[in-house]
């Protein structure tokens, strides 16, 4: 009788009886204090007049009162004294305690995935080259066997790359498949691949007798050969071949024996140019160099102190001419040349500092050196109308 008591005052302030039912419940809990103990049993409520009606006293217990004056003026009717604010805005404590279990038990399956290795198979014998530029140029070319492409899933992110990878793959016959970012990180073991990934044979140096062409001995034109002695950084064999590629050198070449072979970082570094420019490689760098002499051609290596270089003359590459065919030694990048390789040039090449340097900082990475000299060297080949 209470409940329908209640529902009906809700009724004649114009708010459903649902909304008061569930509201006073919660409006209850709040206010009352925990019961005591032994207090478990339930009060009886007022006692009931004649006819069974409740007394028309003031109500239970409690902050407010359940009857209210009517609005002096006609308007929008306000909430009731025992609306509460806080039943909008605020989630059950609950609810929220239970969405909170539920979101960090997410995040520790989210943290055990990403932390379980990703396993591609691939196959053997092959190598996964990454990033835009050695892939398009792996495949354009027809110097590897190529197994399989990657790329990453995407739904926006350059079409039209995406769409040029998959009509080179198709035109190769070469499988494409869509994989995650993360399958991508582990495929090409954290490197920037830029969002594709190629498994493909690895390339091999070529052999001295293939560098030998007929053309090649041609004295009408004047050729620049750069060789390089034991350097072992992918990152700096990969910029000495792009800028070699640049600048116009016609070979490069390099030594068997603790040198760096042509990997897939080699290919990164070089913006792909190693998939489109042969190097070649000898076993004995000393003899190729005196048969070269034999031949004609002249030999200059490169030093950083020209006070350390001994019986060989040393000159400023901005002072350097030359009328021969030409091969420039590079050497590695803590040692530099080795004393038989220095013995064997004609002459030192040095570059001028533009400063007094600071000691330690007395040279340039082998890299940039090396593309200096070159451009100083090539802008003369230009003009003999090589």
């Amino acid at each position: 009788m209470e409940r329908v008591l209640r529902a009906g005052v809700r009724c004649a302030w114009g708010v459903s009886p649902g909304l008061w039912w569930g509201e006073g419940l919660r409006y209850r809990s709040a206010s009352r204090a925990p019961a005591a103990a032994g207090e478990d049993e339930e009060k009886p409520g007022p006692e009931r007049g004649a006819g069974g009606q409740l007394p028309s006293a003031a109500p239970r217990g409690g902050p407010r009162a359940l009857t209210r004056s009517p609005p002096s003026s006609p308007g929008p009717r306000s909430r009731p004294a025992l609306w509460h604010k806080g039943y909008e805005r605020n989630p059950r404590p609950a609810a929220r305690e239970s969405w909170s279990w539920r979101e960090g038990d997410c995040s520790r399956v989210r943290k055990r995935l990403e932390q379980k290795p990703l396993v591609v198979g691939s196959t053997k014998g092959s190598e996964i080259l990454f990033g835009i530029a050695p892939c398009s140029l792996a495949l354009s070319q027809s110097r590897r066997d190529l197994f399989r492409l990657f790329l990453k899933q995407s739904r926006g992110s350059q079409p039209l790359v995406r769409s040029e990878f998959v009509l080179q793959a198709t035109a190769r016959g070469v499988p494409v498949l869509e994989v995650s970012r993360r399958e991508l990180d582990a495929l090409c073991r954290g490197q920037v691949h830029q969002g594709v990934c190629l498994e493909a044979s690895p390339l091999r140096f070529k052999s001295l007798e293939e560098a030998e062409k007929p053309e090649l001995k041609n004295p009408s034109r004047e050729l620049v050969w750069l060789v390089l002695e034991q350097i072992q950084d992918p990152m700096n064999l990969g910029a000495l071949l792009r800028s070699a590629y640049f600048l116009g050198v016609d070979r490069v070449v390099t030594s068997q024996r603790n040198s760096c072979p042509l990997t897939p970082t080699v290919s990164k570094a070089s913006s792909g140019t190693m998939e489109v420019f042969d190097v070649y490689s000898t076993d004995d760098l000393q003899s190729f160099l005196k048969a070269k002499t034999a031949e004609g051609w002249e030999v200059v290596g490169t030093v950083s102190r020209p006070e350390e270089v001994e019986n060989v003359p040393v000159i400023s590459c901005l002072e350097f001419q030359w009328e021969k065919p030409l091969i420039v030694v590079i050497g590695s990048e803590g040692e530099g040349l080795s004393l038989e390789t220095q013995l064997l040039c004609h002459r030192m090449l040095a570059i001028p500092p533009g400063r007094a340097l600071h000691p330690g900082i007395e040279s340039l990475n082998v890299s940039v050196a090396t593309g200096i000299l070159l451009h100083s060297i090539c802008s003369q080949k230009q003009h003999h109308g090589g």
